[in-house]
Parts: structure tokens; C-alpha cells; sequence
């Protein structure tokens, strides 16, 4: 994020753009059955972001760290960059997931965050969330929990890359879509894919040949209806027996 954008972010916290008791995502990114004095709150404290285009850049590697990031619309990539010029995807986040953890530690980014599709983020000030009173430890708690869940997710992501086969890789990524969307009221049948081929096989250790095969394997046996990065999935209790293959 460079100085002007760091400047919008700060006018937008000043001039109180948010929105948060309205916002068809609080459910998903803010404690669940939030007291009206947590919306209060959250409303001063939470600012919407300008919109981010399709393939911009939201924050690099080495960015101070403002506070967390919640996606109110549109899709993001996390992604990785090692000196040997390697780039590794190390997630993706949908609307009403927040991502920017890798910056509380040292005060700046480790990753760099990319949008996928137009976007709009909303900053969530980590030094202010100490000013909330008694809501603070709630808040807290909420937080600790998706840092959790994120350290759990990329300790599973890395276990599944070293130890089971490409096409178990592939059906658990499509499902583990299938129920984010799910609980944001979409389909969990009729699958669009915002991340590209590639994408998908670099974040799960795959090239794009292999990417590509699987979903013709996986048309062939009937499990998907596959056009272009419309994904249908025709036979959810086999792909779902094929992902568990990961732990059995």
C-alpha cells in the first residue's frame, strides 16, 4: 500500500465510513449476536476501504501493518514471494473473511495481498481496539479464534500437500468453497471458481496440467459439470467420500 493509499485509509477512519451495524457480513466476520454496544462501537472503529480492481495489489511484503482486513465484497489472494523468485498462494478470502494476521507479530505484512476480483475492504485498527471498554475482551476472544483457525488451516494445507494424491487435494479445496459459500446463502452445487487454474494448482502444490487433468478425470466420472470456471458438482457424496480419503 503506498503513501496515497495510506492517506485514504486514514481519511476514511476519520470521517467514520463505516457501516458495520448494516452490513449484510457482520455475521460472518464479527461475533455472532453482537450487543448493541459492540455495533456502536464497531461502527466508530471499523472503516470501509475504496474499491480494489481486479489483479491490484492491497498491501506487499514488508507493508507497515494498519490493522486487519475484512473482505465486504469481492475476492482476495494471499500470496508469498521467496528470494529465489518462487511465488506460493497461500490462501484465499471471500466476503466476510478477514486476513492480514501475518502483520501483528513484527508490524509489517510477511505476505502480499492481491485482489482476484473487484473488491472492497474494510479496515478493522488493531491499536484501537483497545479503546472498545468492556467489549474489548470479546472482540479479543473473536479475533484469537479466527488466528486459530488460521494457523489450523495452513497446518492442515501443508500436511494434505505432503501426503495424499492430487485428486484428494483437488476434491477437498472444492468443498471446503462449496461450504464458505454455502454459509454466505449461495449454492454449494454451482460453483463459481474467481481464482484461475493456475491459481488453484499453485496454492495447492500442483501444476496446471495436473489442475486441468483432474477436472476432466472428475467431469469423466460424473462427479462435476465443468465450463470453464463454472463448476457444477453433480455427485457431492463421492467427492466427499474422495476428500476423506486425506484421513483415513
Amino acid at each position: 500500500m503506498d503513501a496515497k493509499a495510506l492517506h485514504r485509509v486514514k481519511a476514511d477512519i476519520a470521517n467514520n465510513k463505516s457501516v458495520c451495524s448494516n452490513c449484510r457480513q457482520l455475521e460472518l466476520c464479527m461475533p455472532a449476536n453482537p450487543s448493541s454496544d459492540l455495533l456502536k462501537n464497531l461502527d466508530v472503529l471499523v472503516s470501509v476501504k475504496r474499491h480494489i480492481k481486479s489483479g491490484d495489489v492491497f498491501y506487499h511484503t514488508g507493508t507497515s501493518f494498519q490493522g486487519l482486513y475484512a473482505v465486504k465484497s469481492g475476492f482476495m489472494k494471499i500470496e508469498n514471494h521467496h528470494p529465489d523468485g518462487r511465488l506460493q498462494i497461500n490462501g484465499f478470502y471471500m466476503m466476510g473473511e478477514i486476513f492480514g494476521f501475518d502483520g501483528i507479530a513484527t508490524n509489517e505484512h510477511v505476505f502480499t495481498a492481491v485482489a482476484i476480483e473487484d473488491s472492497e475492504i474494510c479496515l478493522i485498527p488493531y491499536d484501537r481496539i483497545e479503546q472498545m471498554g468492556q467489549e474489548v475482551e470479546r472482540l479479543k476472544y473473536h479475533f484469537y479464534r479466527l488466528m486459530s483457525a488460521e494457523i489450523s488451516r495452513n497446518y492442515t494445507m501443508m500436511m494434505m500437500l505432503g501426503s495424499i494424491q492430487s485428486e484428494v487435494r483437488l476434491a477437498t479445496f472444492l468443498l471446503n468453497l462449496s461450504k464458505r459459500l454455502q454459509m454466505r446463502g449461495y449454492s454449494h452445487k454451482d460453483l463459481l471458481l474467481c481464482m484461475s487454474r493456475e491459481e488453484i494448482g499453485n496454492y495447492l502444490g500442483m501444476k496446471l496440467e495436473t489442475v486441468s487433468r483432474i477436472f476432466s478425470k472428475f467431469q469423466a466420472q460424473g462427479l462435476l459439470k465443468v465450463h470453464i470456471k463454472n463448476i457444477e458438482i453433480l455427485d457431492m457424496q463421492l467427492l466427499t467420500a474422495l476428500s476423506n480419503q486425506h484421513s483415513s
